[in-house]
């Protein structure tokens, strides 16, 4: 062997490449037990992987080849180096591929780095035969002596290296910055190994110099995964940030943006808000995470032992939020909190956020105060006993209690219809108020239940009280546009009301109109499919929100309910008051009853009386009372 070679083999030690043998395979393992997305950019690092394992194994066998000169063929110790080599430039051939991926370049850039970075590839692996062939490079001449030649395979690592450091650092701004500075510096570790290599004579880590990059992208990209558009990583990573602050006793600081418009699985933030989110994200607070916990809904994490002065910085934040939205004029919703133990045990934050965002208005800001976590717990308590009553399916479950409200009727001058309203009486707690259970019952899909027990216990009422001699013309029951769209909806109000021995034509459900095309299309269908049963319907609130005549006109209703904001409008505004009487006036002269709630004093009676009012319903009657007490108001049958 030549003496300008002697020191390469002399001090090579296999210890190196079976590490790197035993790494990938570790790699190679996890891969395939753990979950992680299968994108293309992961098959070509599971590809880099493979072909690393391969290389360490040929560079193994190739040192033990060169210990036998002379008595291994000198075509079998080539085959194996030019495994070894051409095996090494195909990562680096592949690393770039990666990056082309990643960096999502435009298709002229992209192109360029594909034609050049195949051609360094294949340029090396023809100059590796030839070297051979011709002898200006590896070779073994006849008396078993090994010639280095030109160092082919070292002028084409560096103008690899230098080809991806100037890319990356050129493209540096598409990709979250830790990321690139992760990368970056292990490609800097693996350059300077390959470069003490050299100063020490050695050779035995070759193979491992690629390890590094490769580690880092499996850990950044994938195992942790960031997104390399945002920077972010997923609700799991940010749990487990949550539960080891709270185990050292730090406080967090947590700055979240919700984008309502992009929290729909597949859709993507446009280009110019990954790079907003990216400034955001890195400009002002230090050592801040960031995780994505939803597709719209990013969250934003700072130590504020890290970050002394972190009102000051969030201030400075919003204020430069401010400034940028004119720019995208996305909806959004930006809560900020710091870190409660009450939440921090449980680790649910996610679940505190989500419950803020369903109390503010779009395009708005709140900073979560001690009032809000009291709030919070309590919603939370509330849905888990709405969990029960779900998951018990008690059609008389005594936690859910039917209040009703009687309706005088003028042609009689008696009680003889009544609303049935829902309510929710919890141990430890005692009565919900309507307002903070309904809307949790409608958001957690909890109400179906609810709305069958209150029919169940309703219907039960209507029978008993008719059995008992009381003249009960019917009760209404309020129902949501979500009971509607359940598939079973008509079949169980059906079941209900045969199961409890009351009449069809005592019952009338309440519907409130929907703006919502979809929902339109469901509430006739449900009205089309009962109204033959003898159930009445009736148009709740009319007068608020969205009304649309000719979708009115579409459904069978019997009764148009005012709501009590038109009753309180036409008792101080004679406009209003003209208009709501020519509005009842054309409802009764198409046959439609008119029914005005929300009346409180004798003026409220008479102003409603001369608008064509047929029923009245409100506090000068009576407040909500337990259905059972219905029989004070209701009269027995002569």
């Amino acid at each position: 062997m030549g003496s300008s070679l002697a020191w390469y083999y002399d001090n090579y030690s296999p210890v190196g490449d079976i590490l790197v043998m035993a790494v990938c395979l570790v790699f190679i393992i996890l891969i395939h037990t753990a979950y992680i997305n299968r994108t293309r950019n992961f098959m070509l690092l599971r590809y880099m992987i493979e072909i690393l394992f391969m290389a360490a194994l040929c560079d193994v066998v190739y040192h033990m080849m060169m210990n036998h000169v002379g008595e291994v063929p000198n075509l079998a110790i080539y085959l194996v180096r030019y495994l070894f080599c051409v095996g090494l430039f195909l990562i680096l051939f592949l690393y770039i591929m990666y990056m082309r991926e990643s960096l999502h370049l435009e298709p002229g850039m992209n192109l360029r780095l594909l034609i050049i970075g195949g051609a360094i590839f294949v340029t090396v692996a023809v100059l590796q035969i030839f070297g051979t062939i011709m002898h200006f490079g590896f070779y073994i001449d006849q008396g078993g002596i090994a010639h280095a030649g030109l160092p082919i395979f070292t002028i084409a690592y560096f103008i690899y290296v230098g080809m991806i450091v100037v890319v990356l650092f050129r493209f540096r701004d598409r990709v979250y910055r830790p990321v690139v500075n992760g990368v970056a510096f292990t490609a800097g570790l693996s350059l300077a190994v390959m470069i003490l290599q050299q100063v020490f004579h050695q050779s035995s880590y070759t193979a491992a110099s690629y390890l590094f990059p490769i580690y880092a992208l499996l850990y950044l990209a994938h195992a942790n995964p960031y997104d390399l558009e945002t920077g972010s990583v997923g609700e799991s990573a940010f749990e487990d940030l949550i539960r080891n602050s709270y185990e050292q006793k730090e406080e967090l600081l947590i700055m979240s943006l919700f984008l309502p418009e992009f929290d729909i699985s597949g859709k993507k933030y446009p280009v110019e808000i990954q790079k907003a989110v990216r400034f955001f994200s890195s400009s002002f607070f230090r050592g801040a995470s960031l995780f994505q916990l939803s597709n719209g809904h990013m969250a934003l994490v700072a130590d504020t032992a890290k970050n002394e002065d972190y009102i000051a910085k969030s201030q400075k934040m919003l204020d430069a939020f401010a400034e940028h939205y004119p720019k995208y004029r996305h909806d959004y919703k930006i809560v900020f909190t710091k870190t409660f133990n009450k939440i921090s045990a449980e680790n649910d934050y996610a679940g505190l956020i989500r419950y803020m965002h369903e109390q503010m208005p779009r395009n708005s800001f709140r900073r979560v105060e001690d009032k809000d976590i009291r709030k919070y717990l309590e919603h939370k308590f509330i849905l888990r006993a709405l969990a029960d009553i779900t998951a018990q399916g008690d059609m008389f479950d005594q936690r859910v209690e039917v209040y009703c409200q009687p309706v005088y009727n003028l042609r009689t001058g008696s009680y003889d219809t009544a609303e049935a309203l829902m309510r929710l009486r919890l141990p430890e707690y005692g009565l919900v108020s309507p307002d903070l259970f309904i809307p949790a019952a409608e958001n957690h899909k909890y109400i179906y239940m609810l709305t069958k027990i209150i029919l169940n216990k309703t219907c039960t009422q209507i029978r008993q009280m008719t059995q008992a001699g009381y003249r009960v013309k019917r009760i209404s029951v309020n129902v949501s546009v979500f009971d509607l769209w359940e598939p079973d909806f008509t079949s169980e109000v059906e079941r209900i009301i045969r199961d409890s021995g009351a009449s069809a034509e005592q019952l009338a459900i309440e519907i409130t109109e929907s703006q919502n095309e979809k929902d339109f299309a469901v509430i006739k269908e449900r009205v089309d499919e009962l109204k033959g049963s003898g159930i009445k319907f009736y148009l709740d609130d009319f007068g608020t929100g969205y009304s649309n005549f000719e979708r009115i006109m579409e459904l069978p209703f019997d009764i148009i309910k005012f709501d009590r904001s038109m009753v309180a409008a036409s008792r101080s505004d004679e406009k209003v008051k003209d208009m709501v009487s020519h509005l009842a006036r054309m409802f009764s002269d198409m046959d439609y009853a008119v029914l005005y709630e929300g009346v409180e004093t004798e003026e409220d009676e008479a102003c409603c009386i001369g608008m064509s009012a047929k029923y009245l319903q409100g506090y000068k009657y009576t407040k909500p009372i337990p259905i059972e007490r219905l029989t004070e108001y209701f009269e027995k049958r002569a």
